[in-house]
């Protein structure tokens, strides 16, 4: 199901928003398939009718495991929005972790050769804080998922050094649409607003210092 919008902050869009990849069902849907076709041909050789309910009862327990998994899968939202990255996870009781774009250092995907040929894999998003790094499993397409967090730590930083411009009273970036700006582009930024007296030295170094780092 799609993340509630009735969560987000104000001024603040969805990306993007993903369930697990279908992966995360198959093989409880492989057992429903294969506990049905062992029970169609009991029934067909007419095996004795005590082995005829136990097969019932196996296809009624592979289906019944077959629906949770898949409330699972529904319970399950990957999202990252113009602010940050979210993971909630459950139906009944929920859990949930959300990094700021802000504070997301570098993102990883893995894929085995399996994966790669289905689009399945998984994430480790790096950031600063307490939590240190975050392990997604069965993530849909993550060389394309890692892709779009960094376009949105783009957009964000971009956002930030606007706001830090209009927060002293003059706009640095005179005639800038809302299109996100190239590392180079930043840095030049941030060094007028240096020259300009905006921000100190040590600001500035330490900014293009930690874009420099994302090259």
């Amino acid at each position: 199901m799609a993340f509630d919008r009735k969560l987000l902050n104000d001024n603040e869009e969805i990306l993007l928003d993903l369930n697990p990849h279908w992966w995360f069902i198959t093989p409880q849907a492989a057992i429903v398939v294969l506990a049905i076709v062992v029970a169609v041909a009991a029934l067909a050789l007419d095996v004795p009718s005590v082995l005829q309910w136990v097969l019932m009862i196996v296809v009624v327990a592979a289906a019944a495991n077959l629906a949770v998994r898949t409330l699972r899968w529904l319970g399950v939202n990957f999202v990252i929005t113009t602010d940050r990255l979210i993971f909630r996870s459950g139906v009944i009781a929920k859990r949930g972790i959300e990094i700021p774009l802000e504070r997301i250092n570098t993102v990883f995907y893995a894929q085995s050769l399996f994966e790669r040929i289905v689009g399945s894999g998984h994430l480790t998003v790096e950031s600063a804080g307490e939590g240190g790094q975050q392990h997604f499993a069965d993530v849909r397409h993550p060389q394309r998922v890692q892709q779009q967090i960094y376009k949105a730590m783009e957009i964000d930083k971009s956002q930030n050094f606007r706001a830090m411009a209009e927060a002293h009273g003059a706009s640095a970036f005179p005639g800038a649409t809302t299109a996100p700006l190239s590392i180079p582009e930043q840095i030049d930024q941030l060094d007028e607003l240096r020259v300009r007296g905006v921000i100190t030295d040590v600001e500035f170094q330490a900014k293009k210092t930690e874009l420099l780092n994302r090259m």
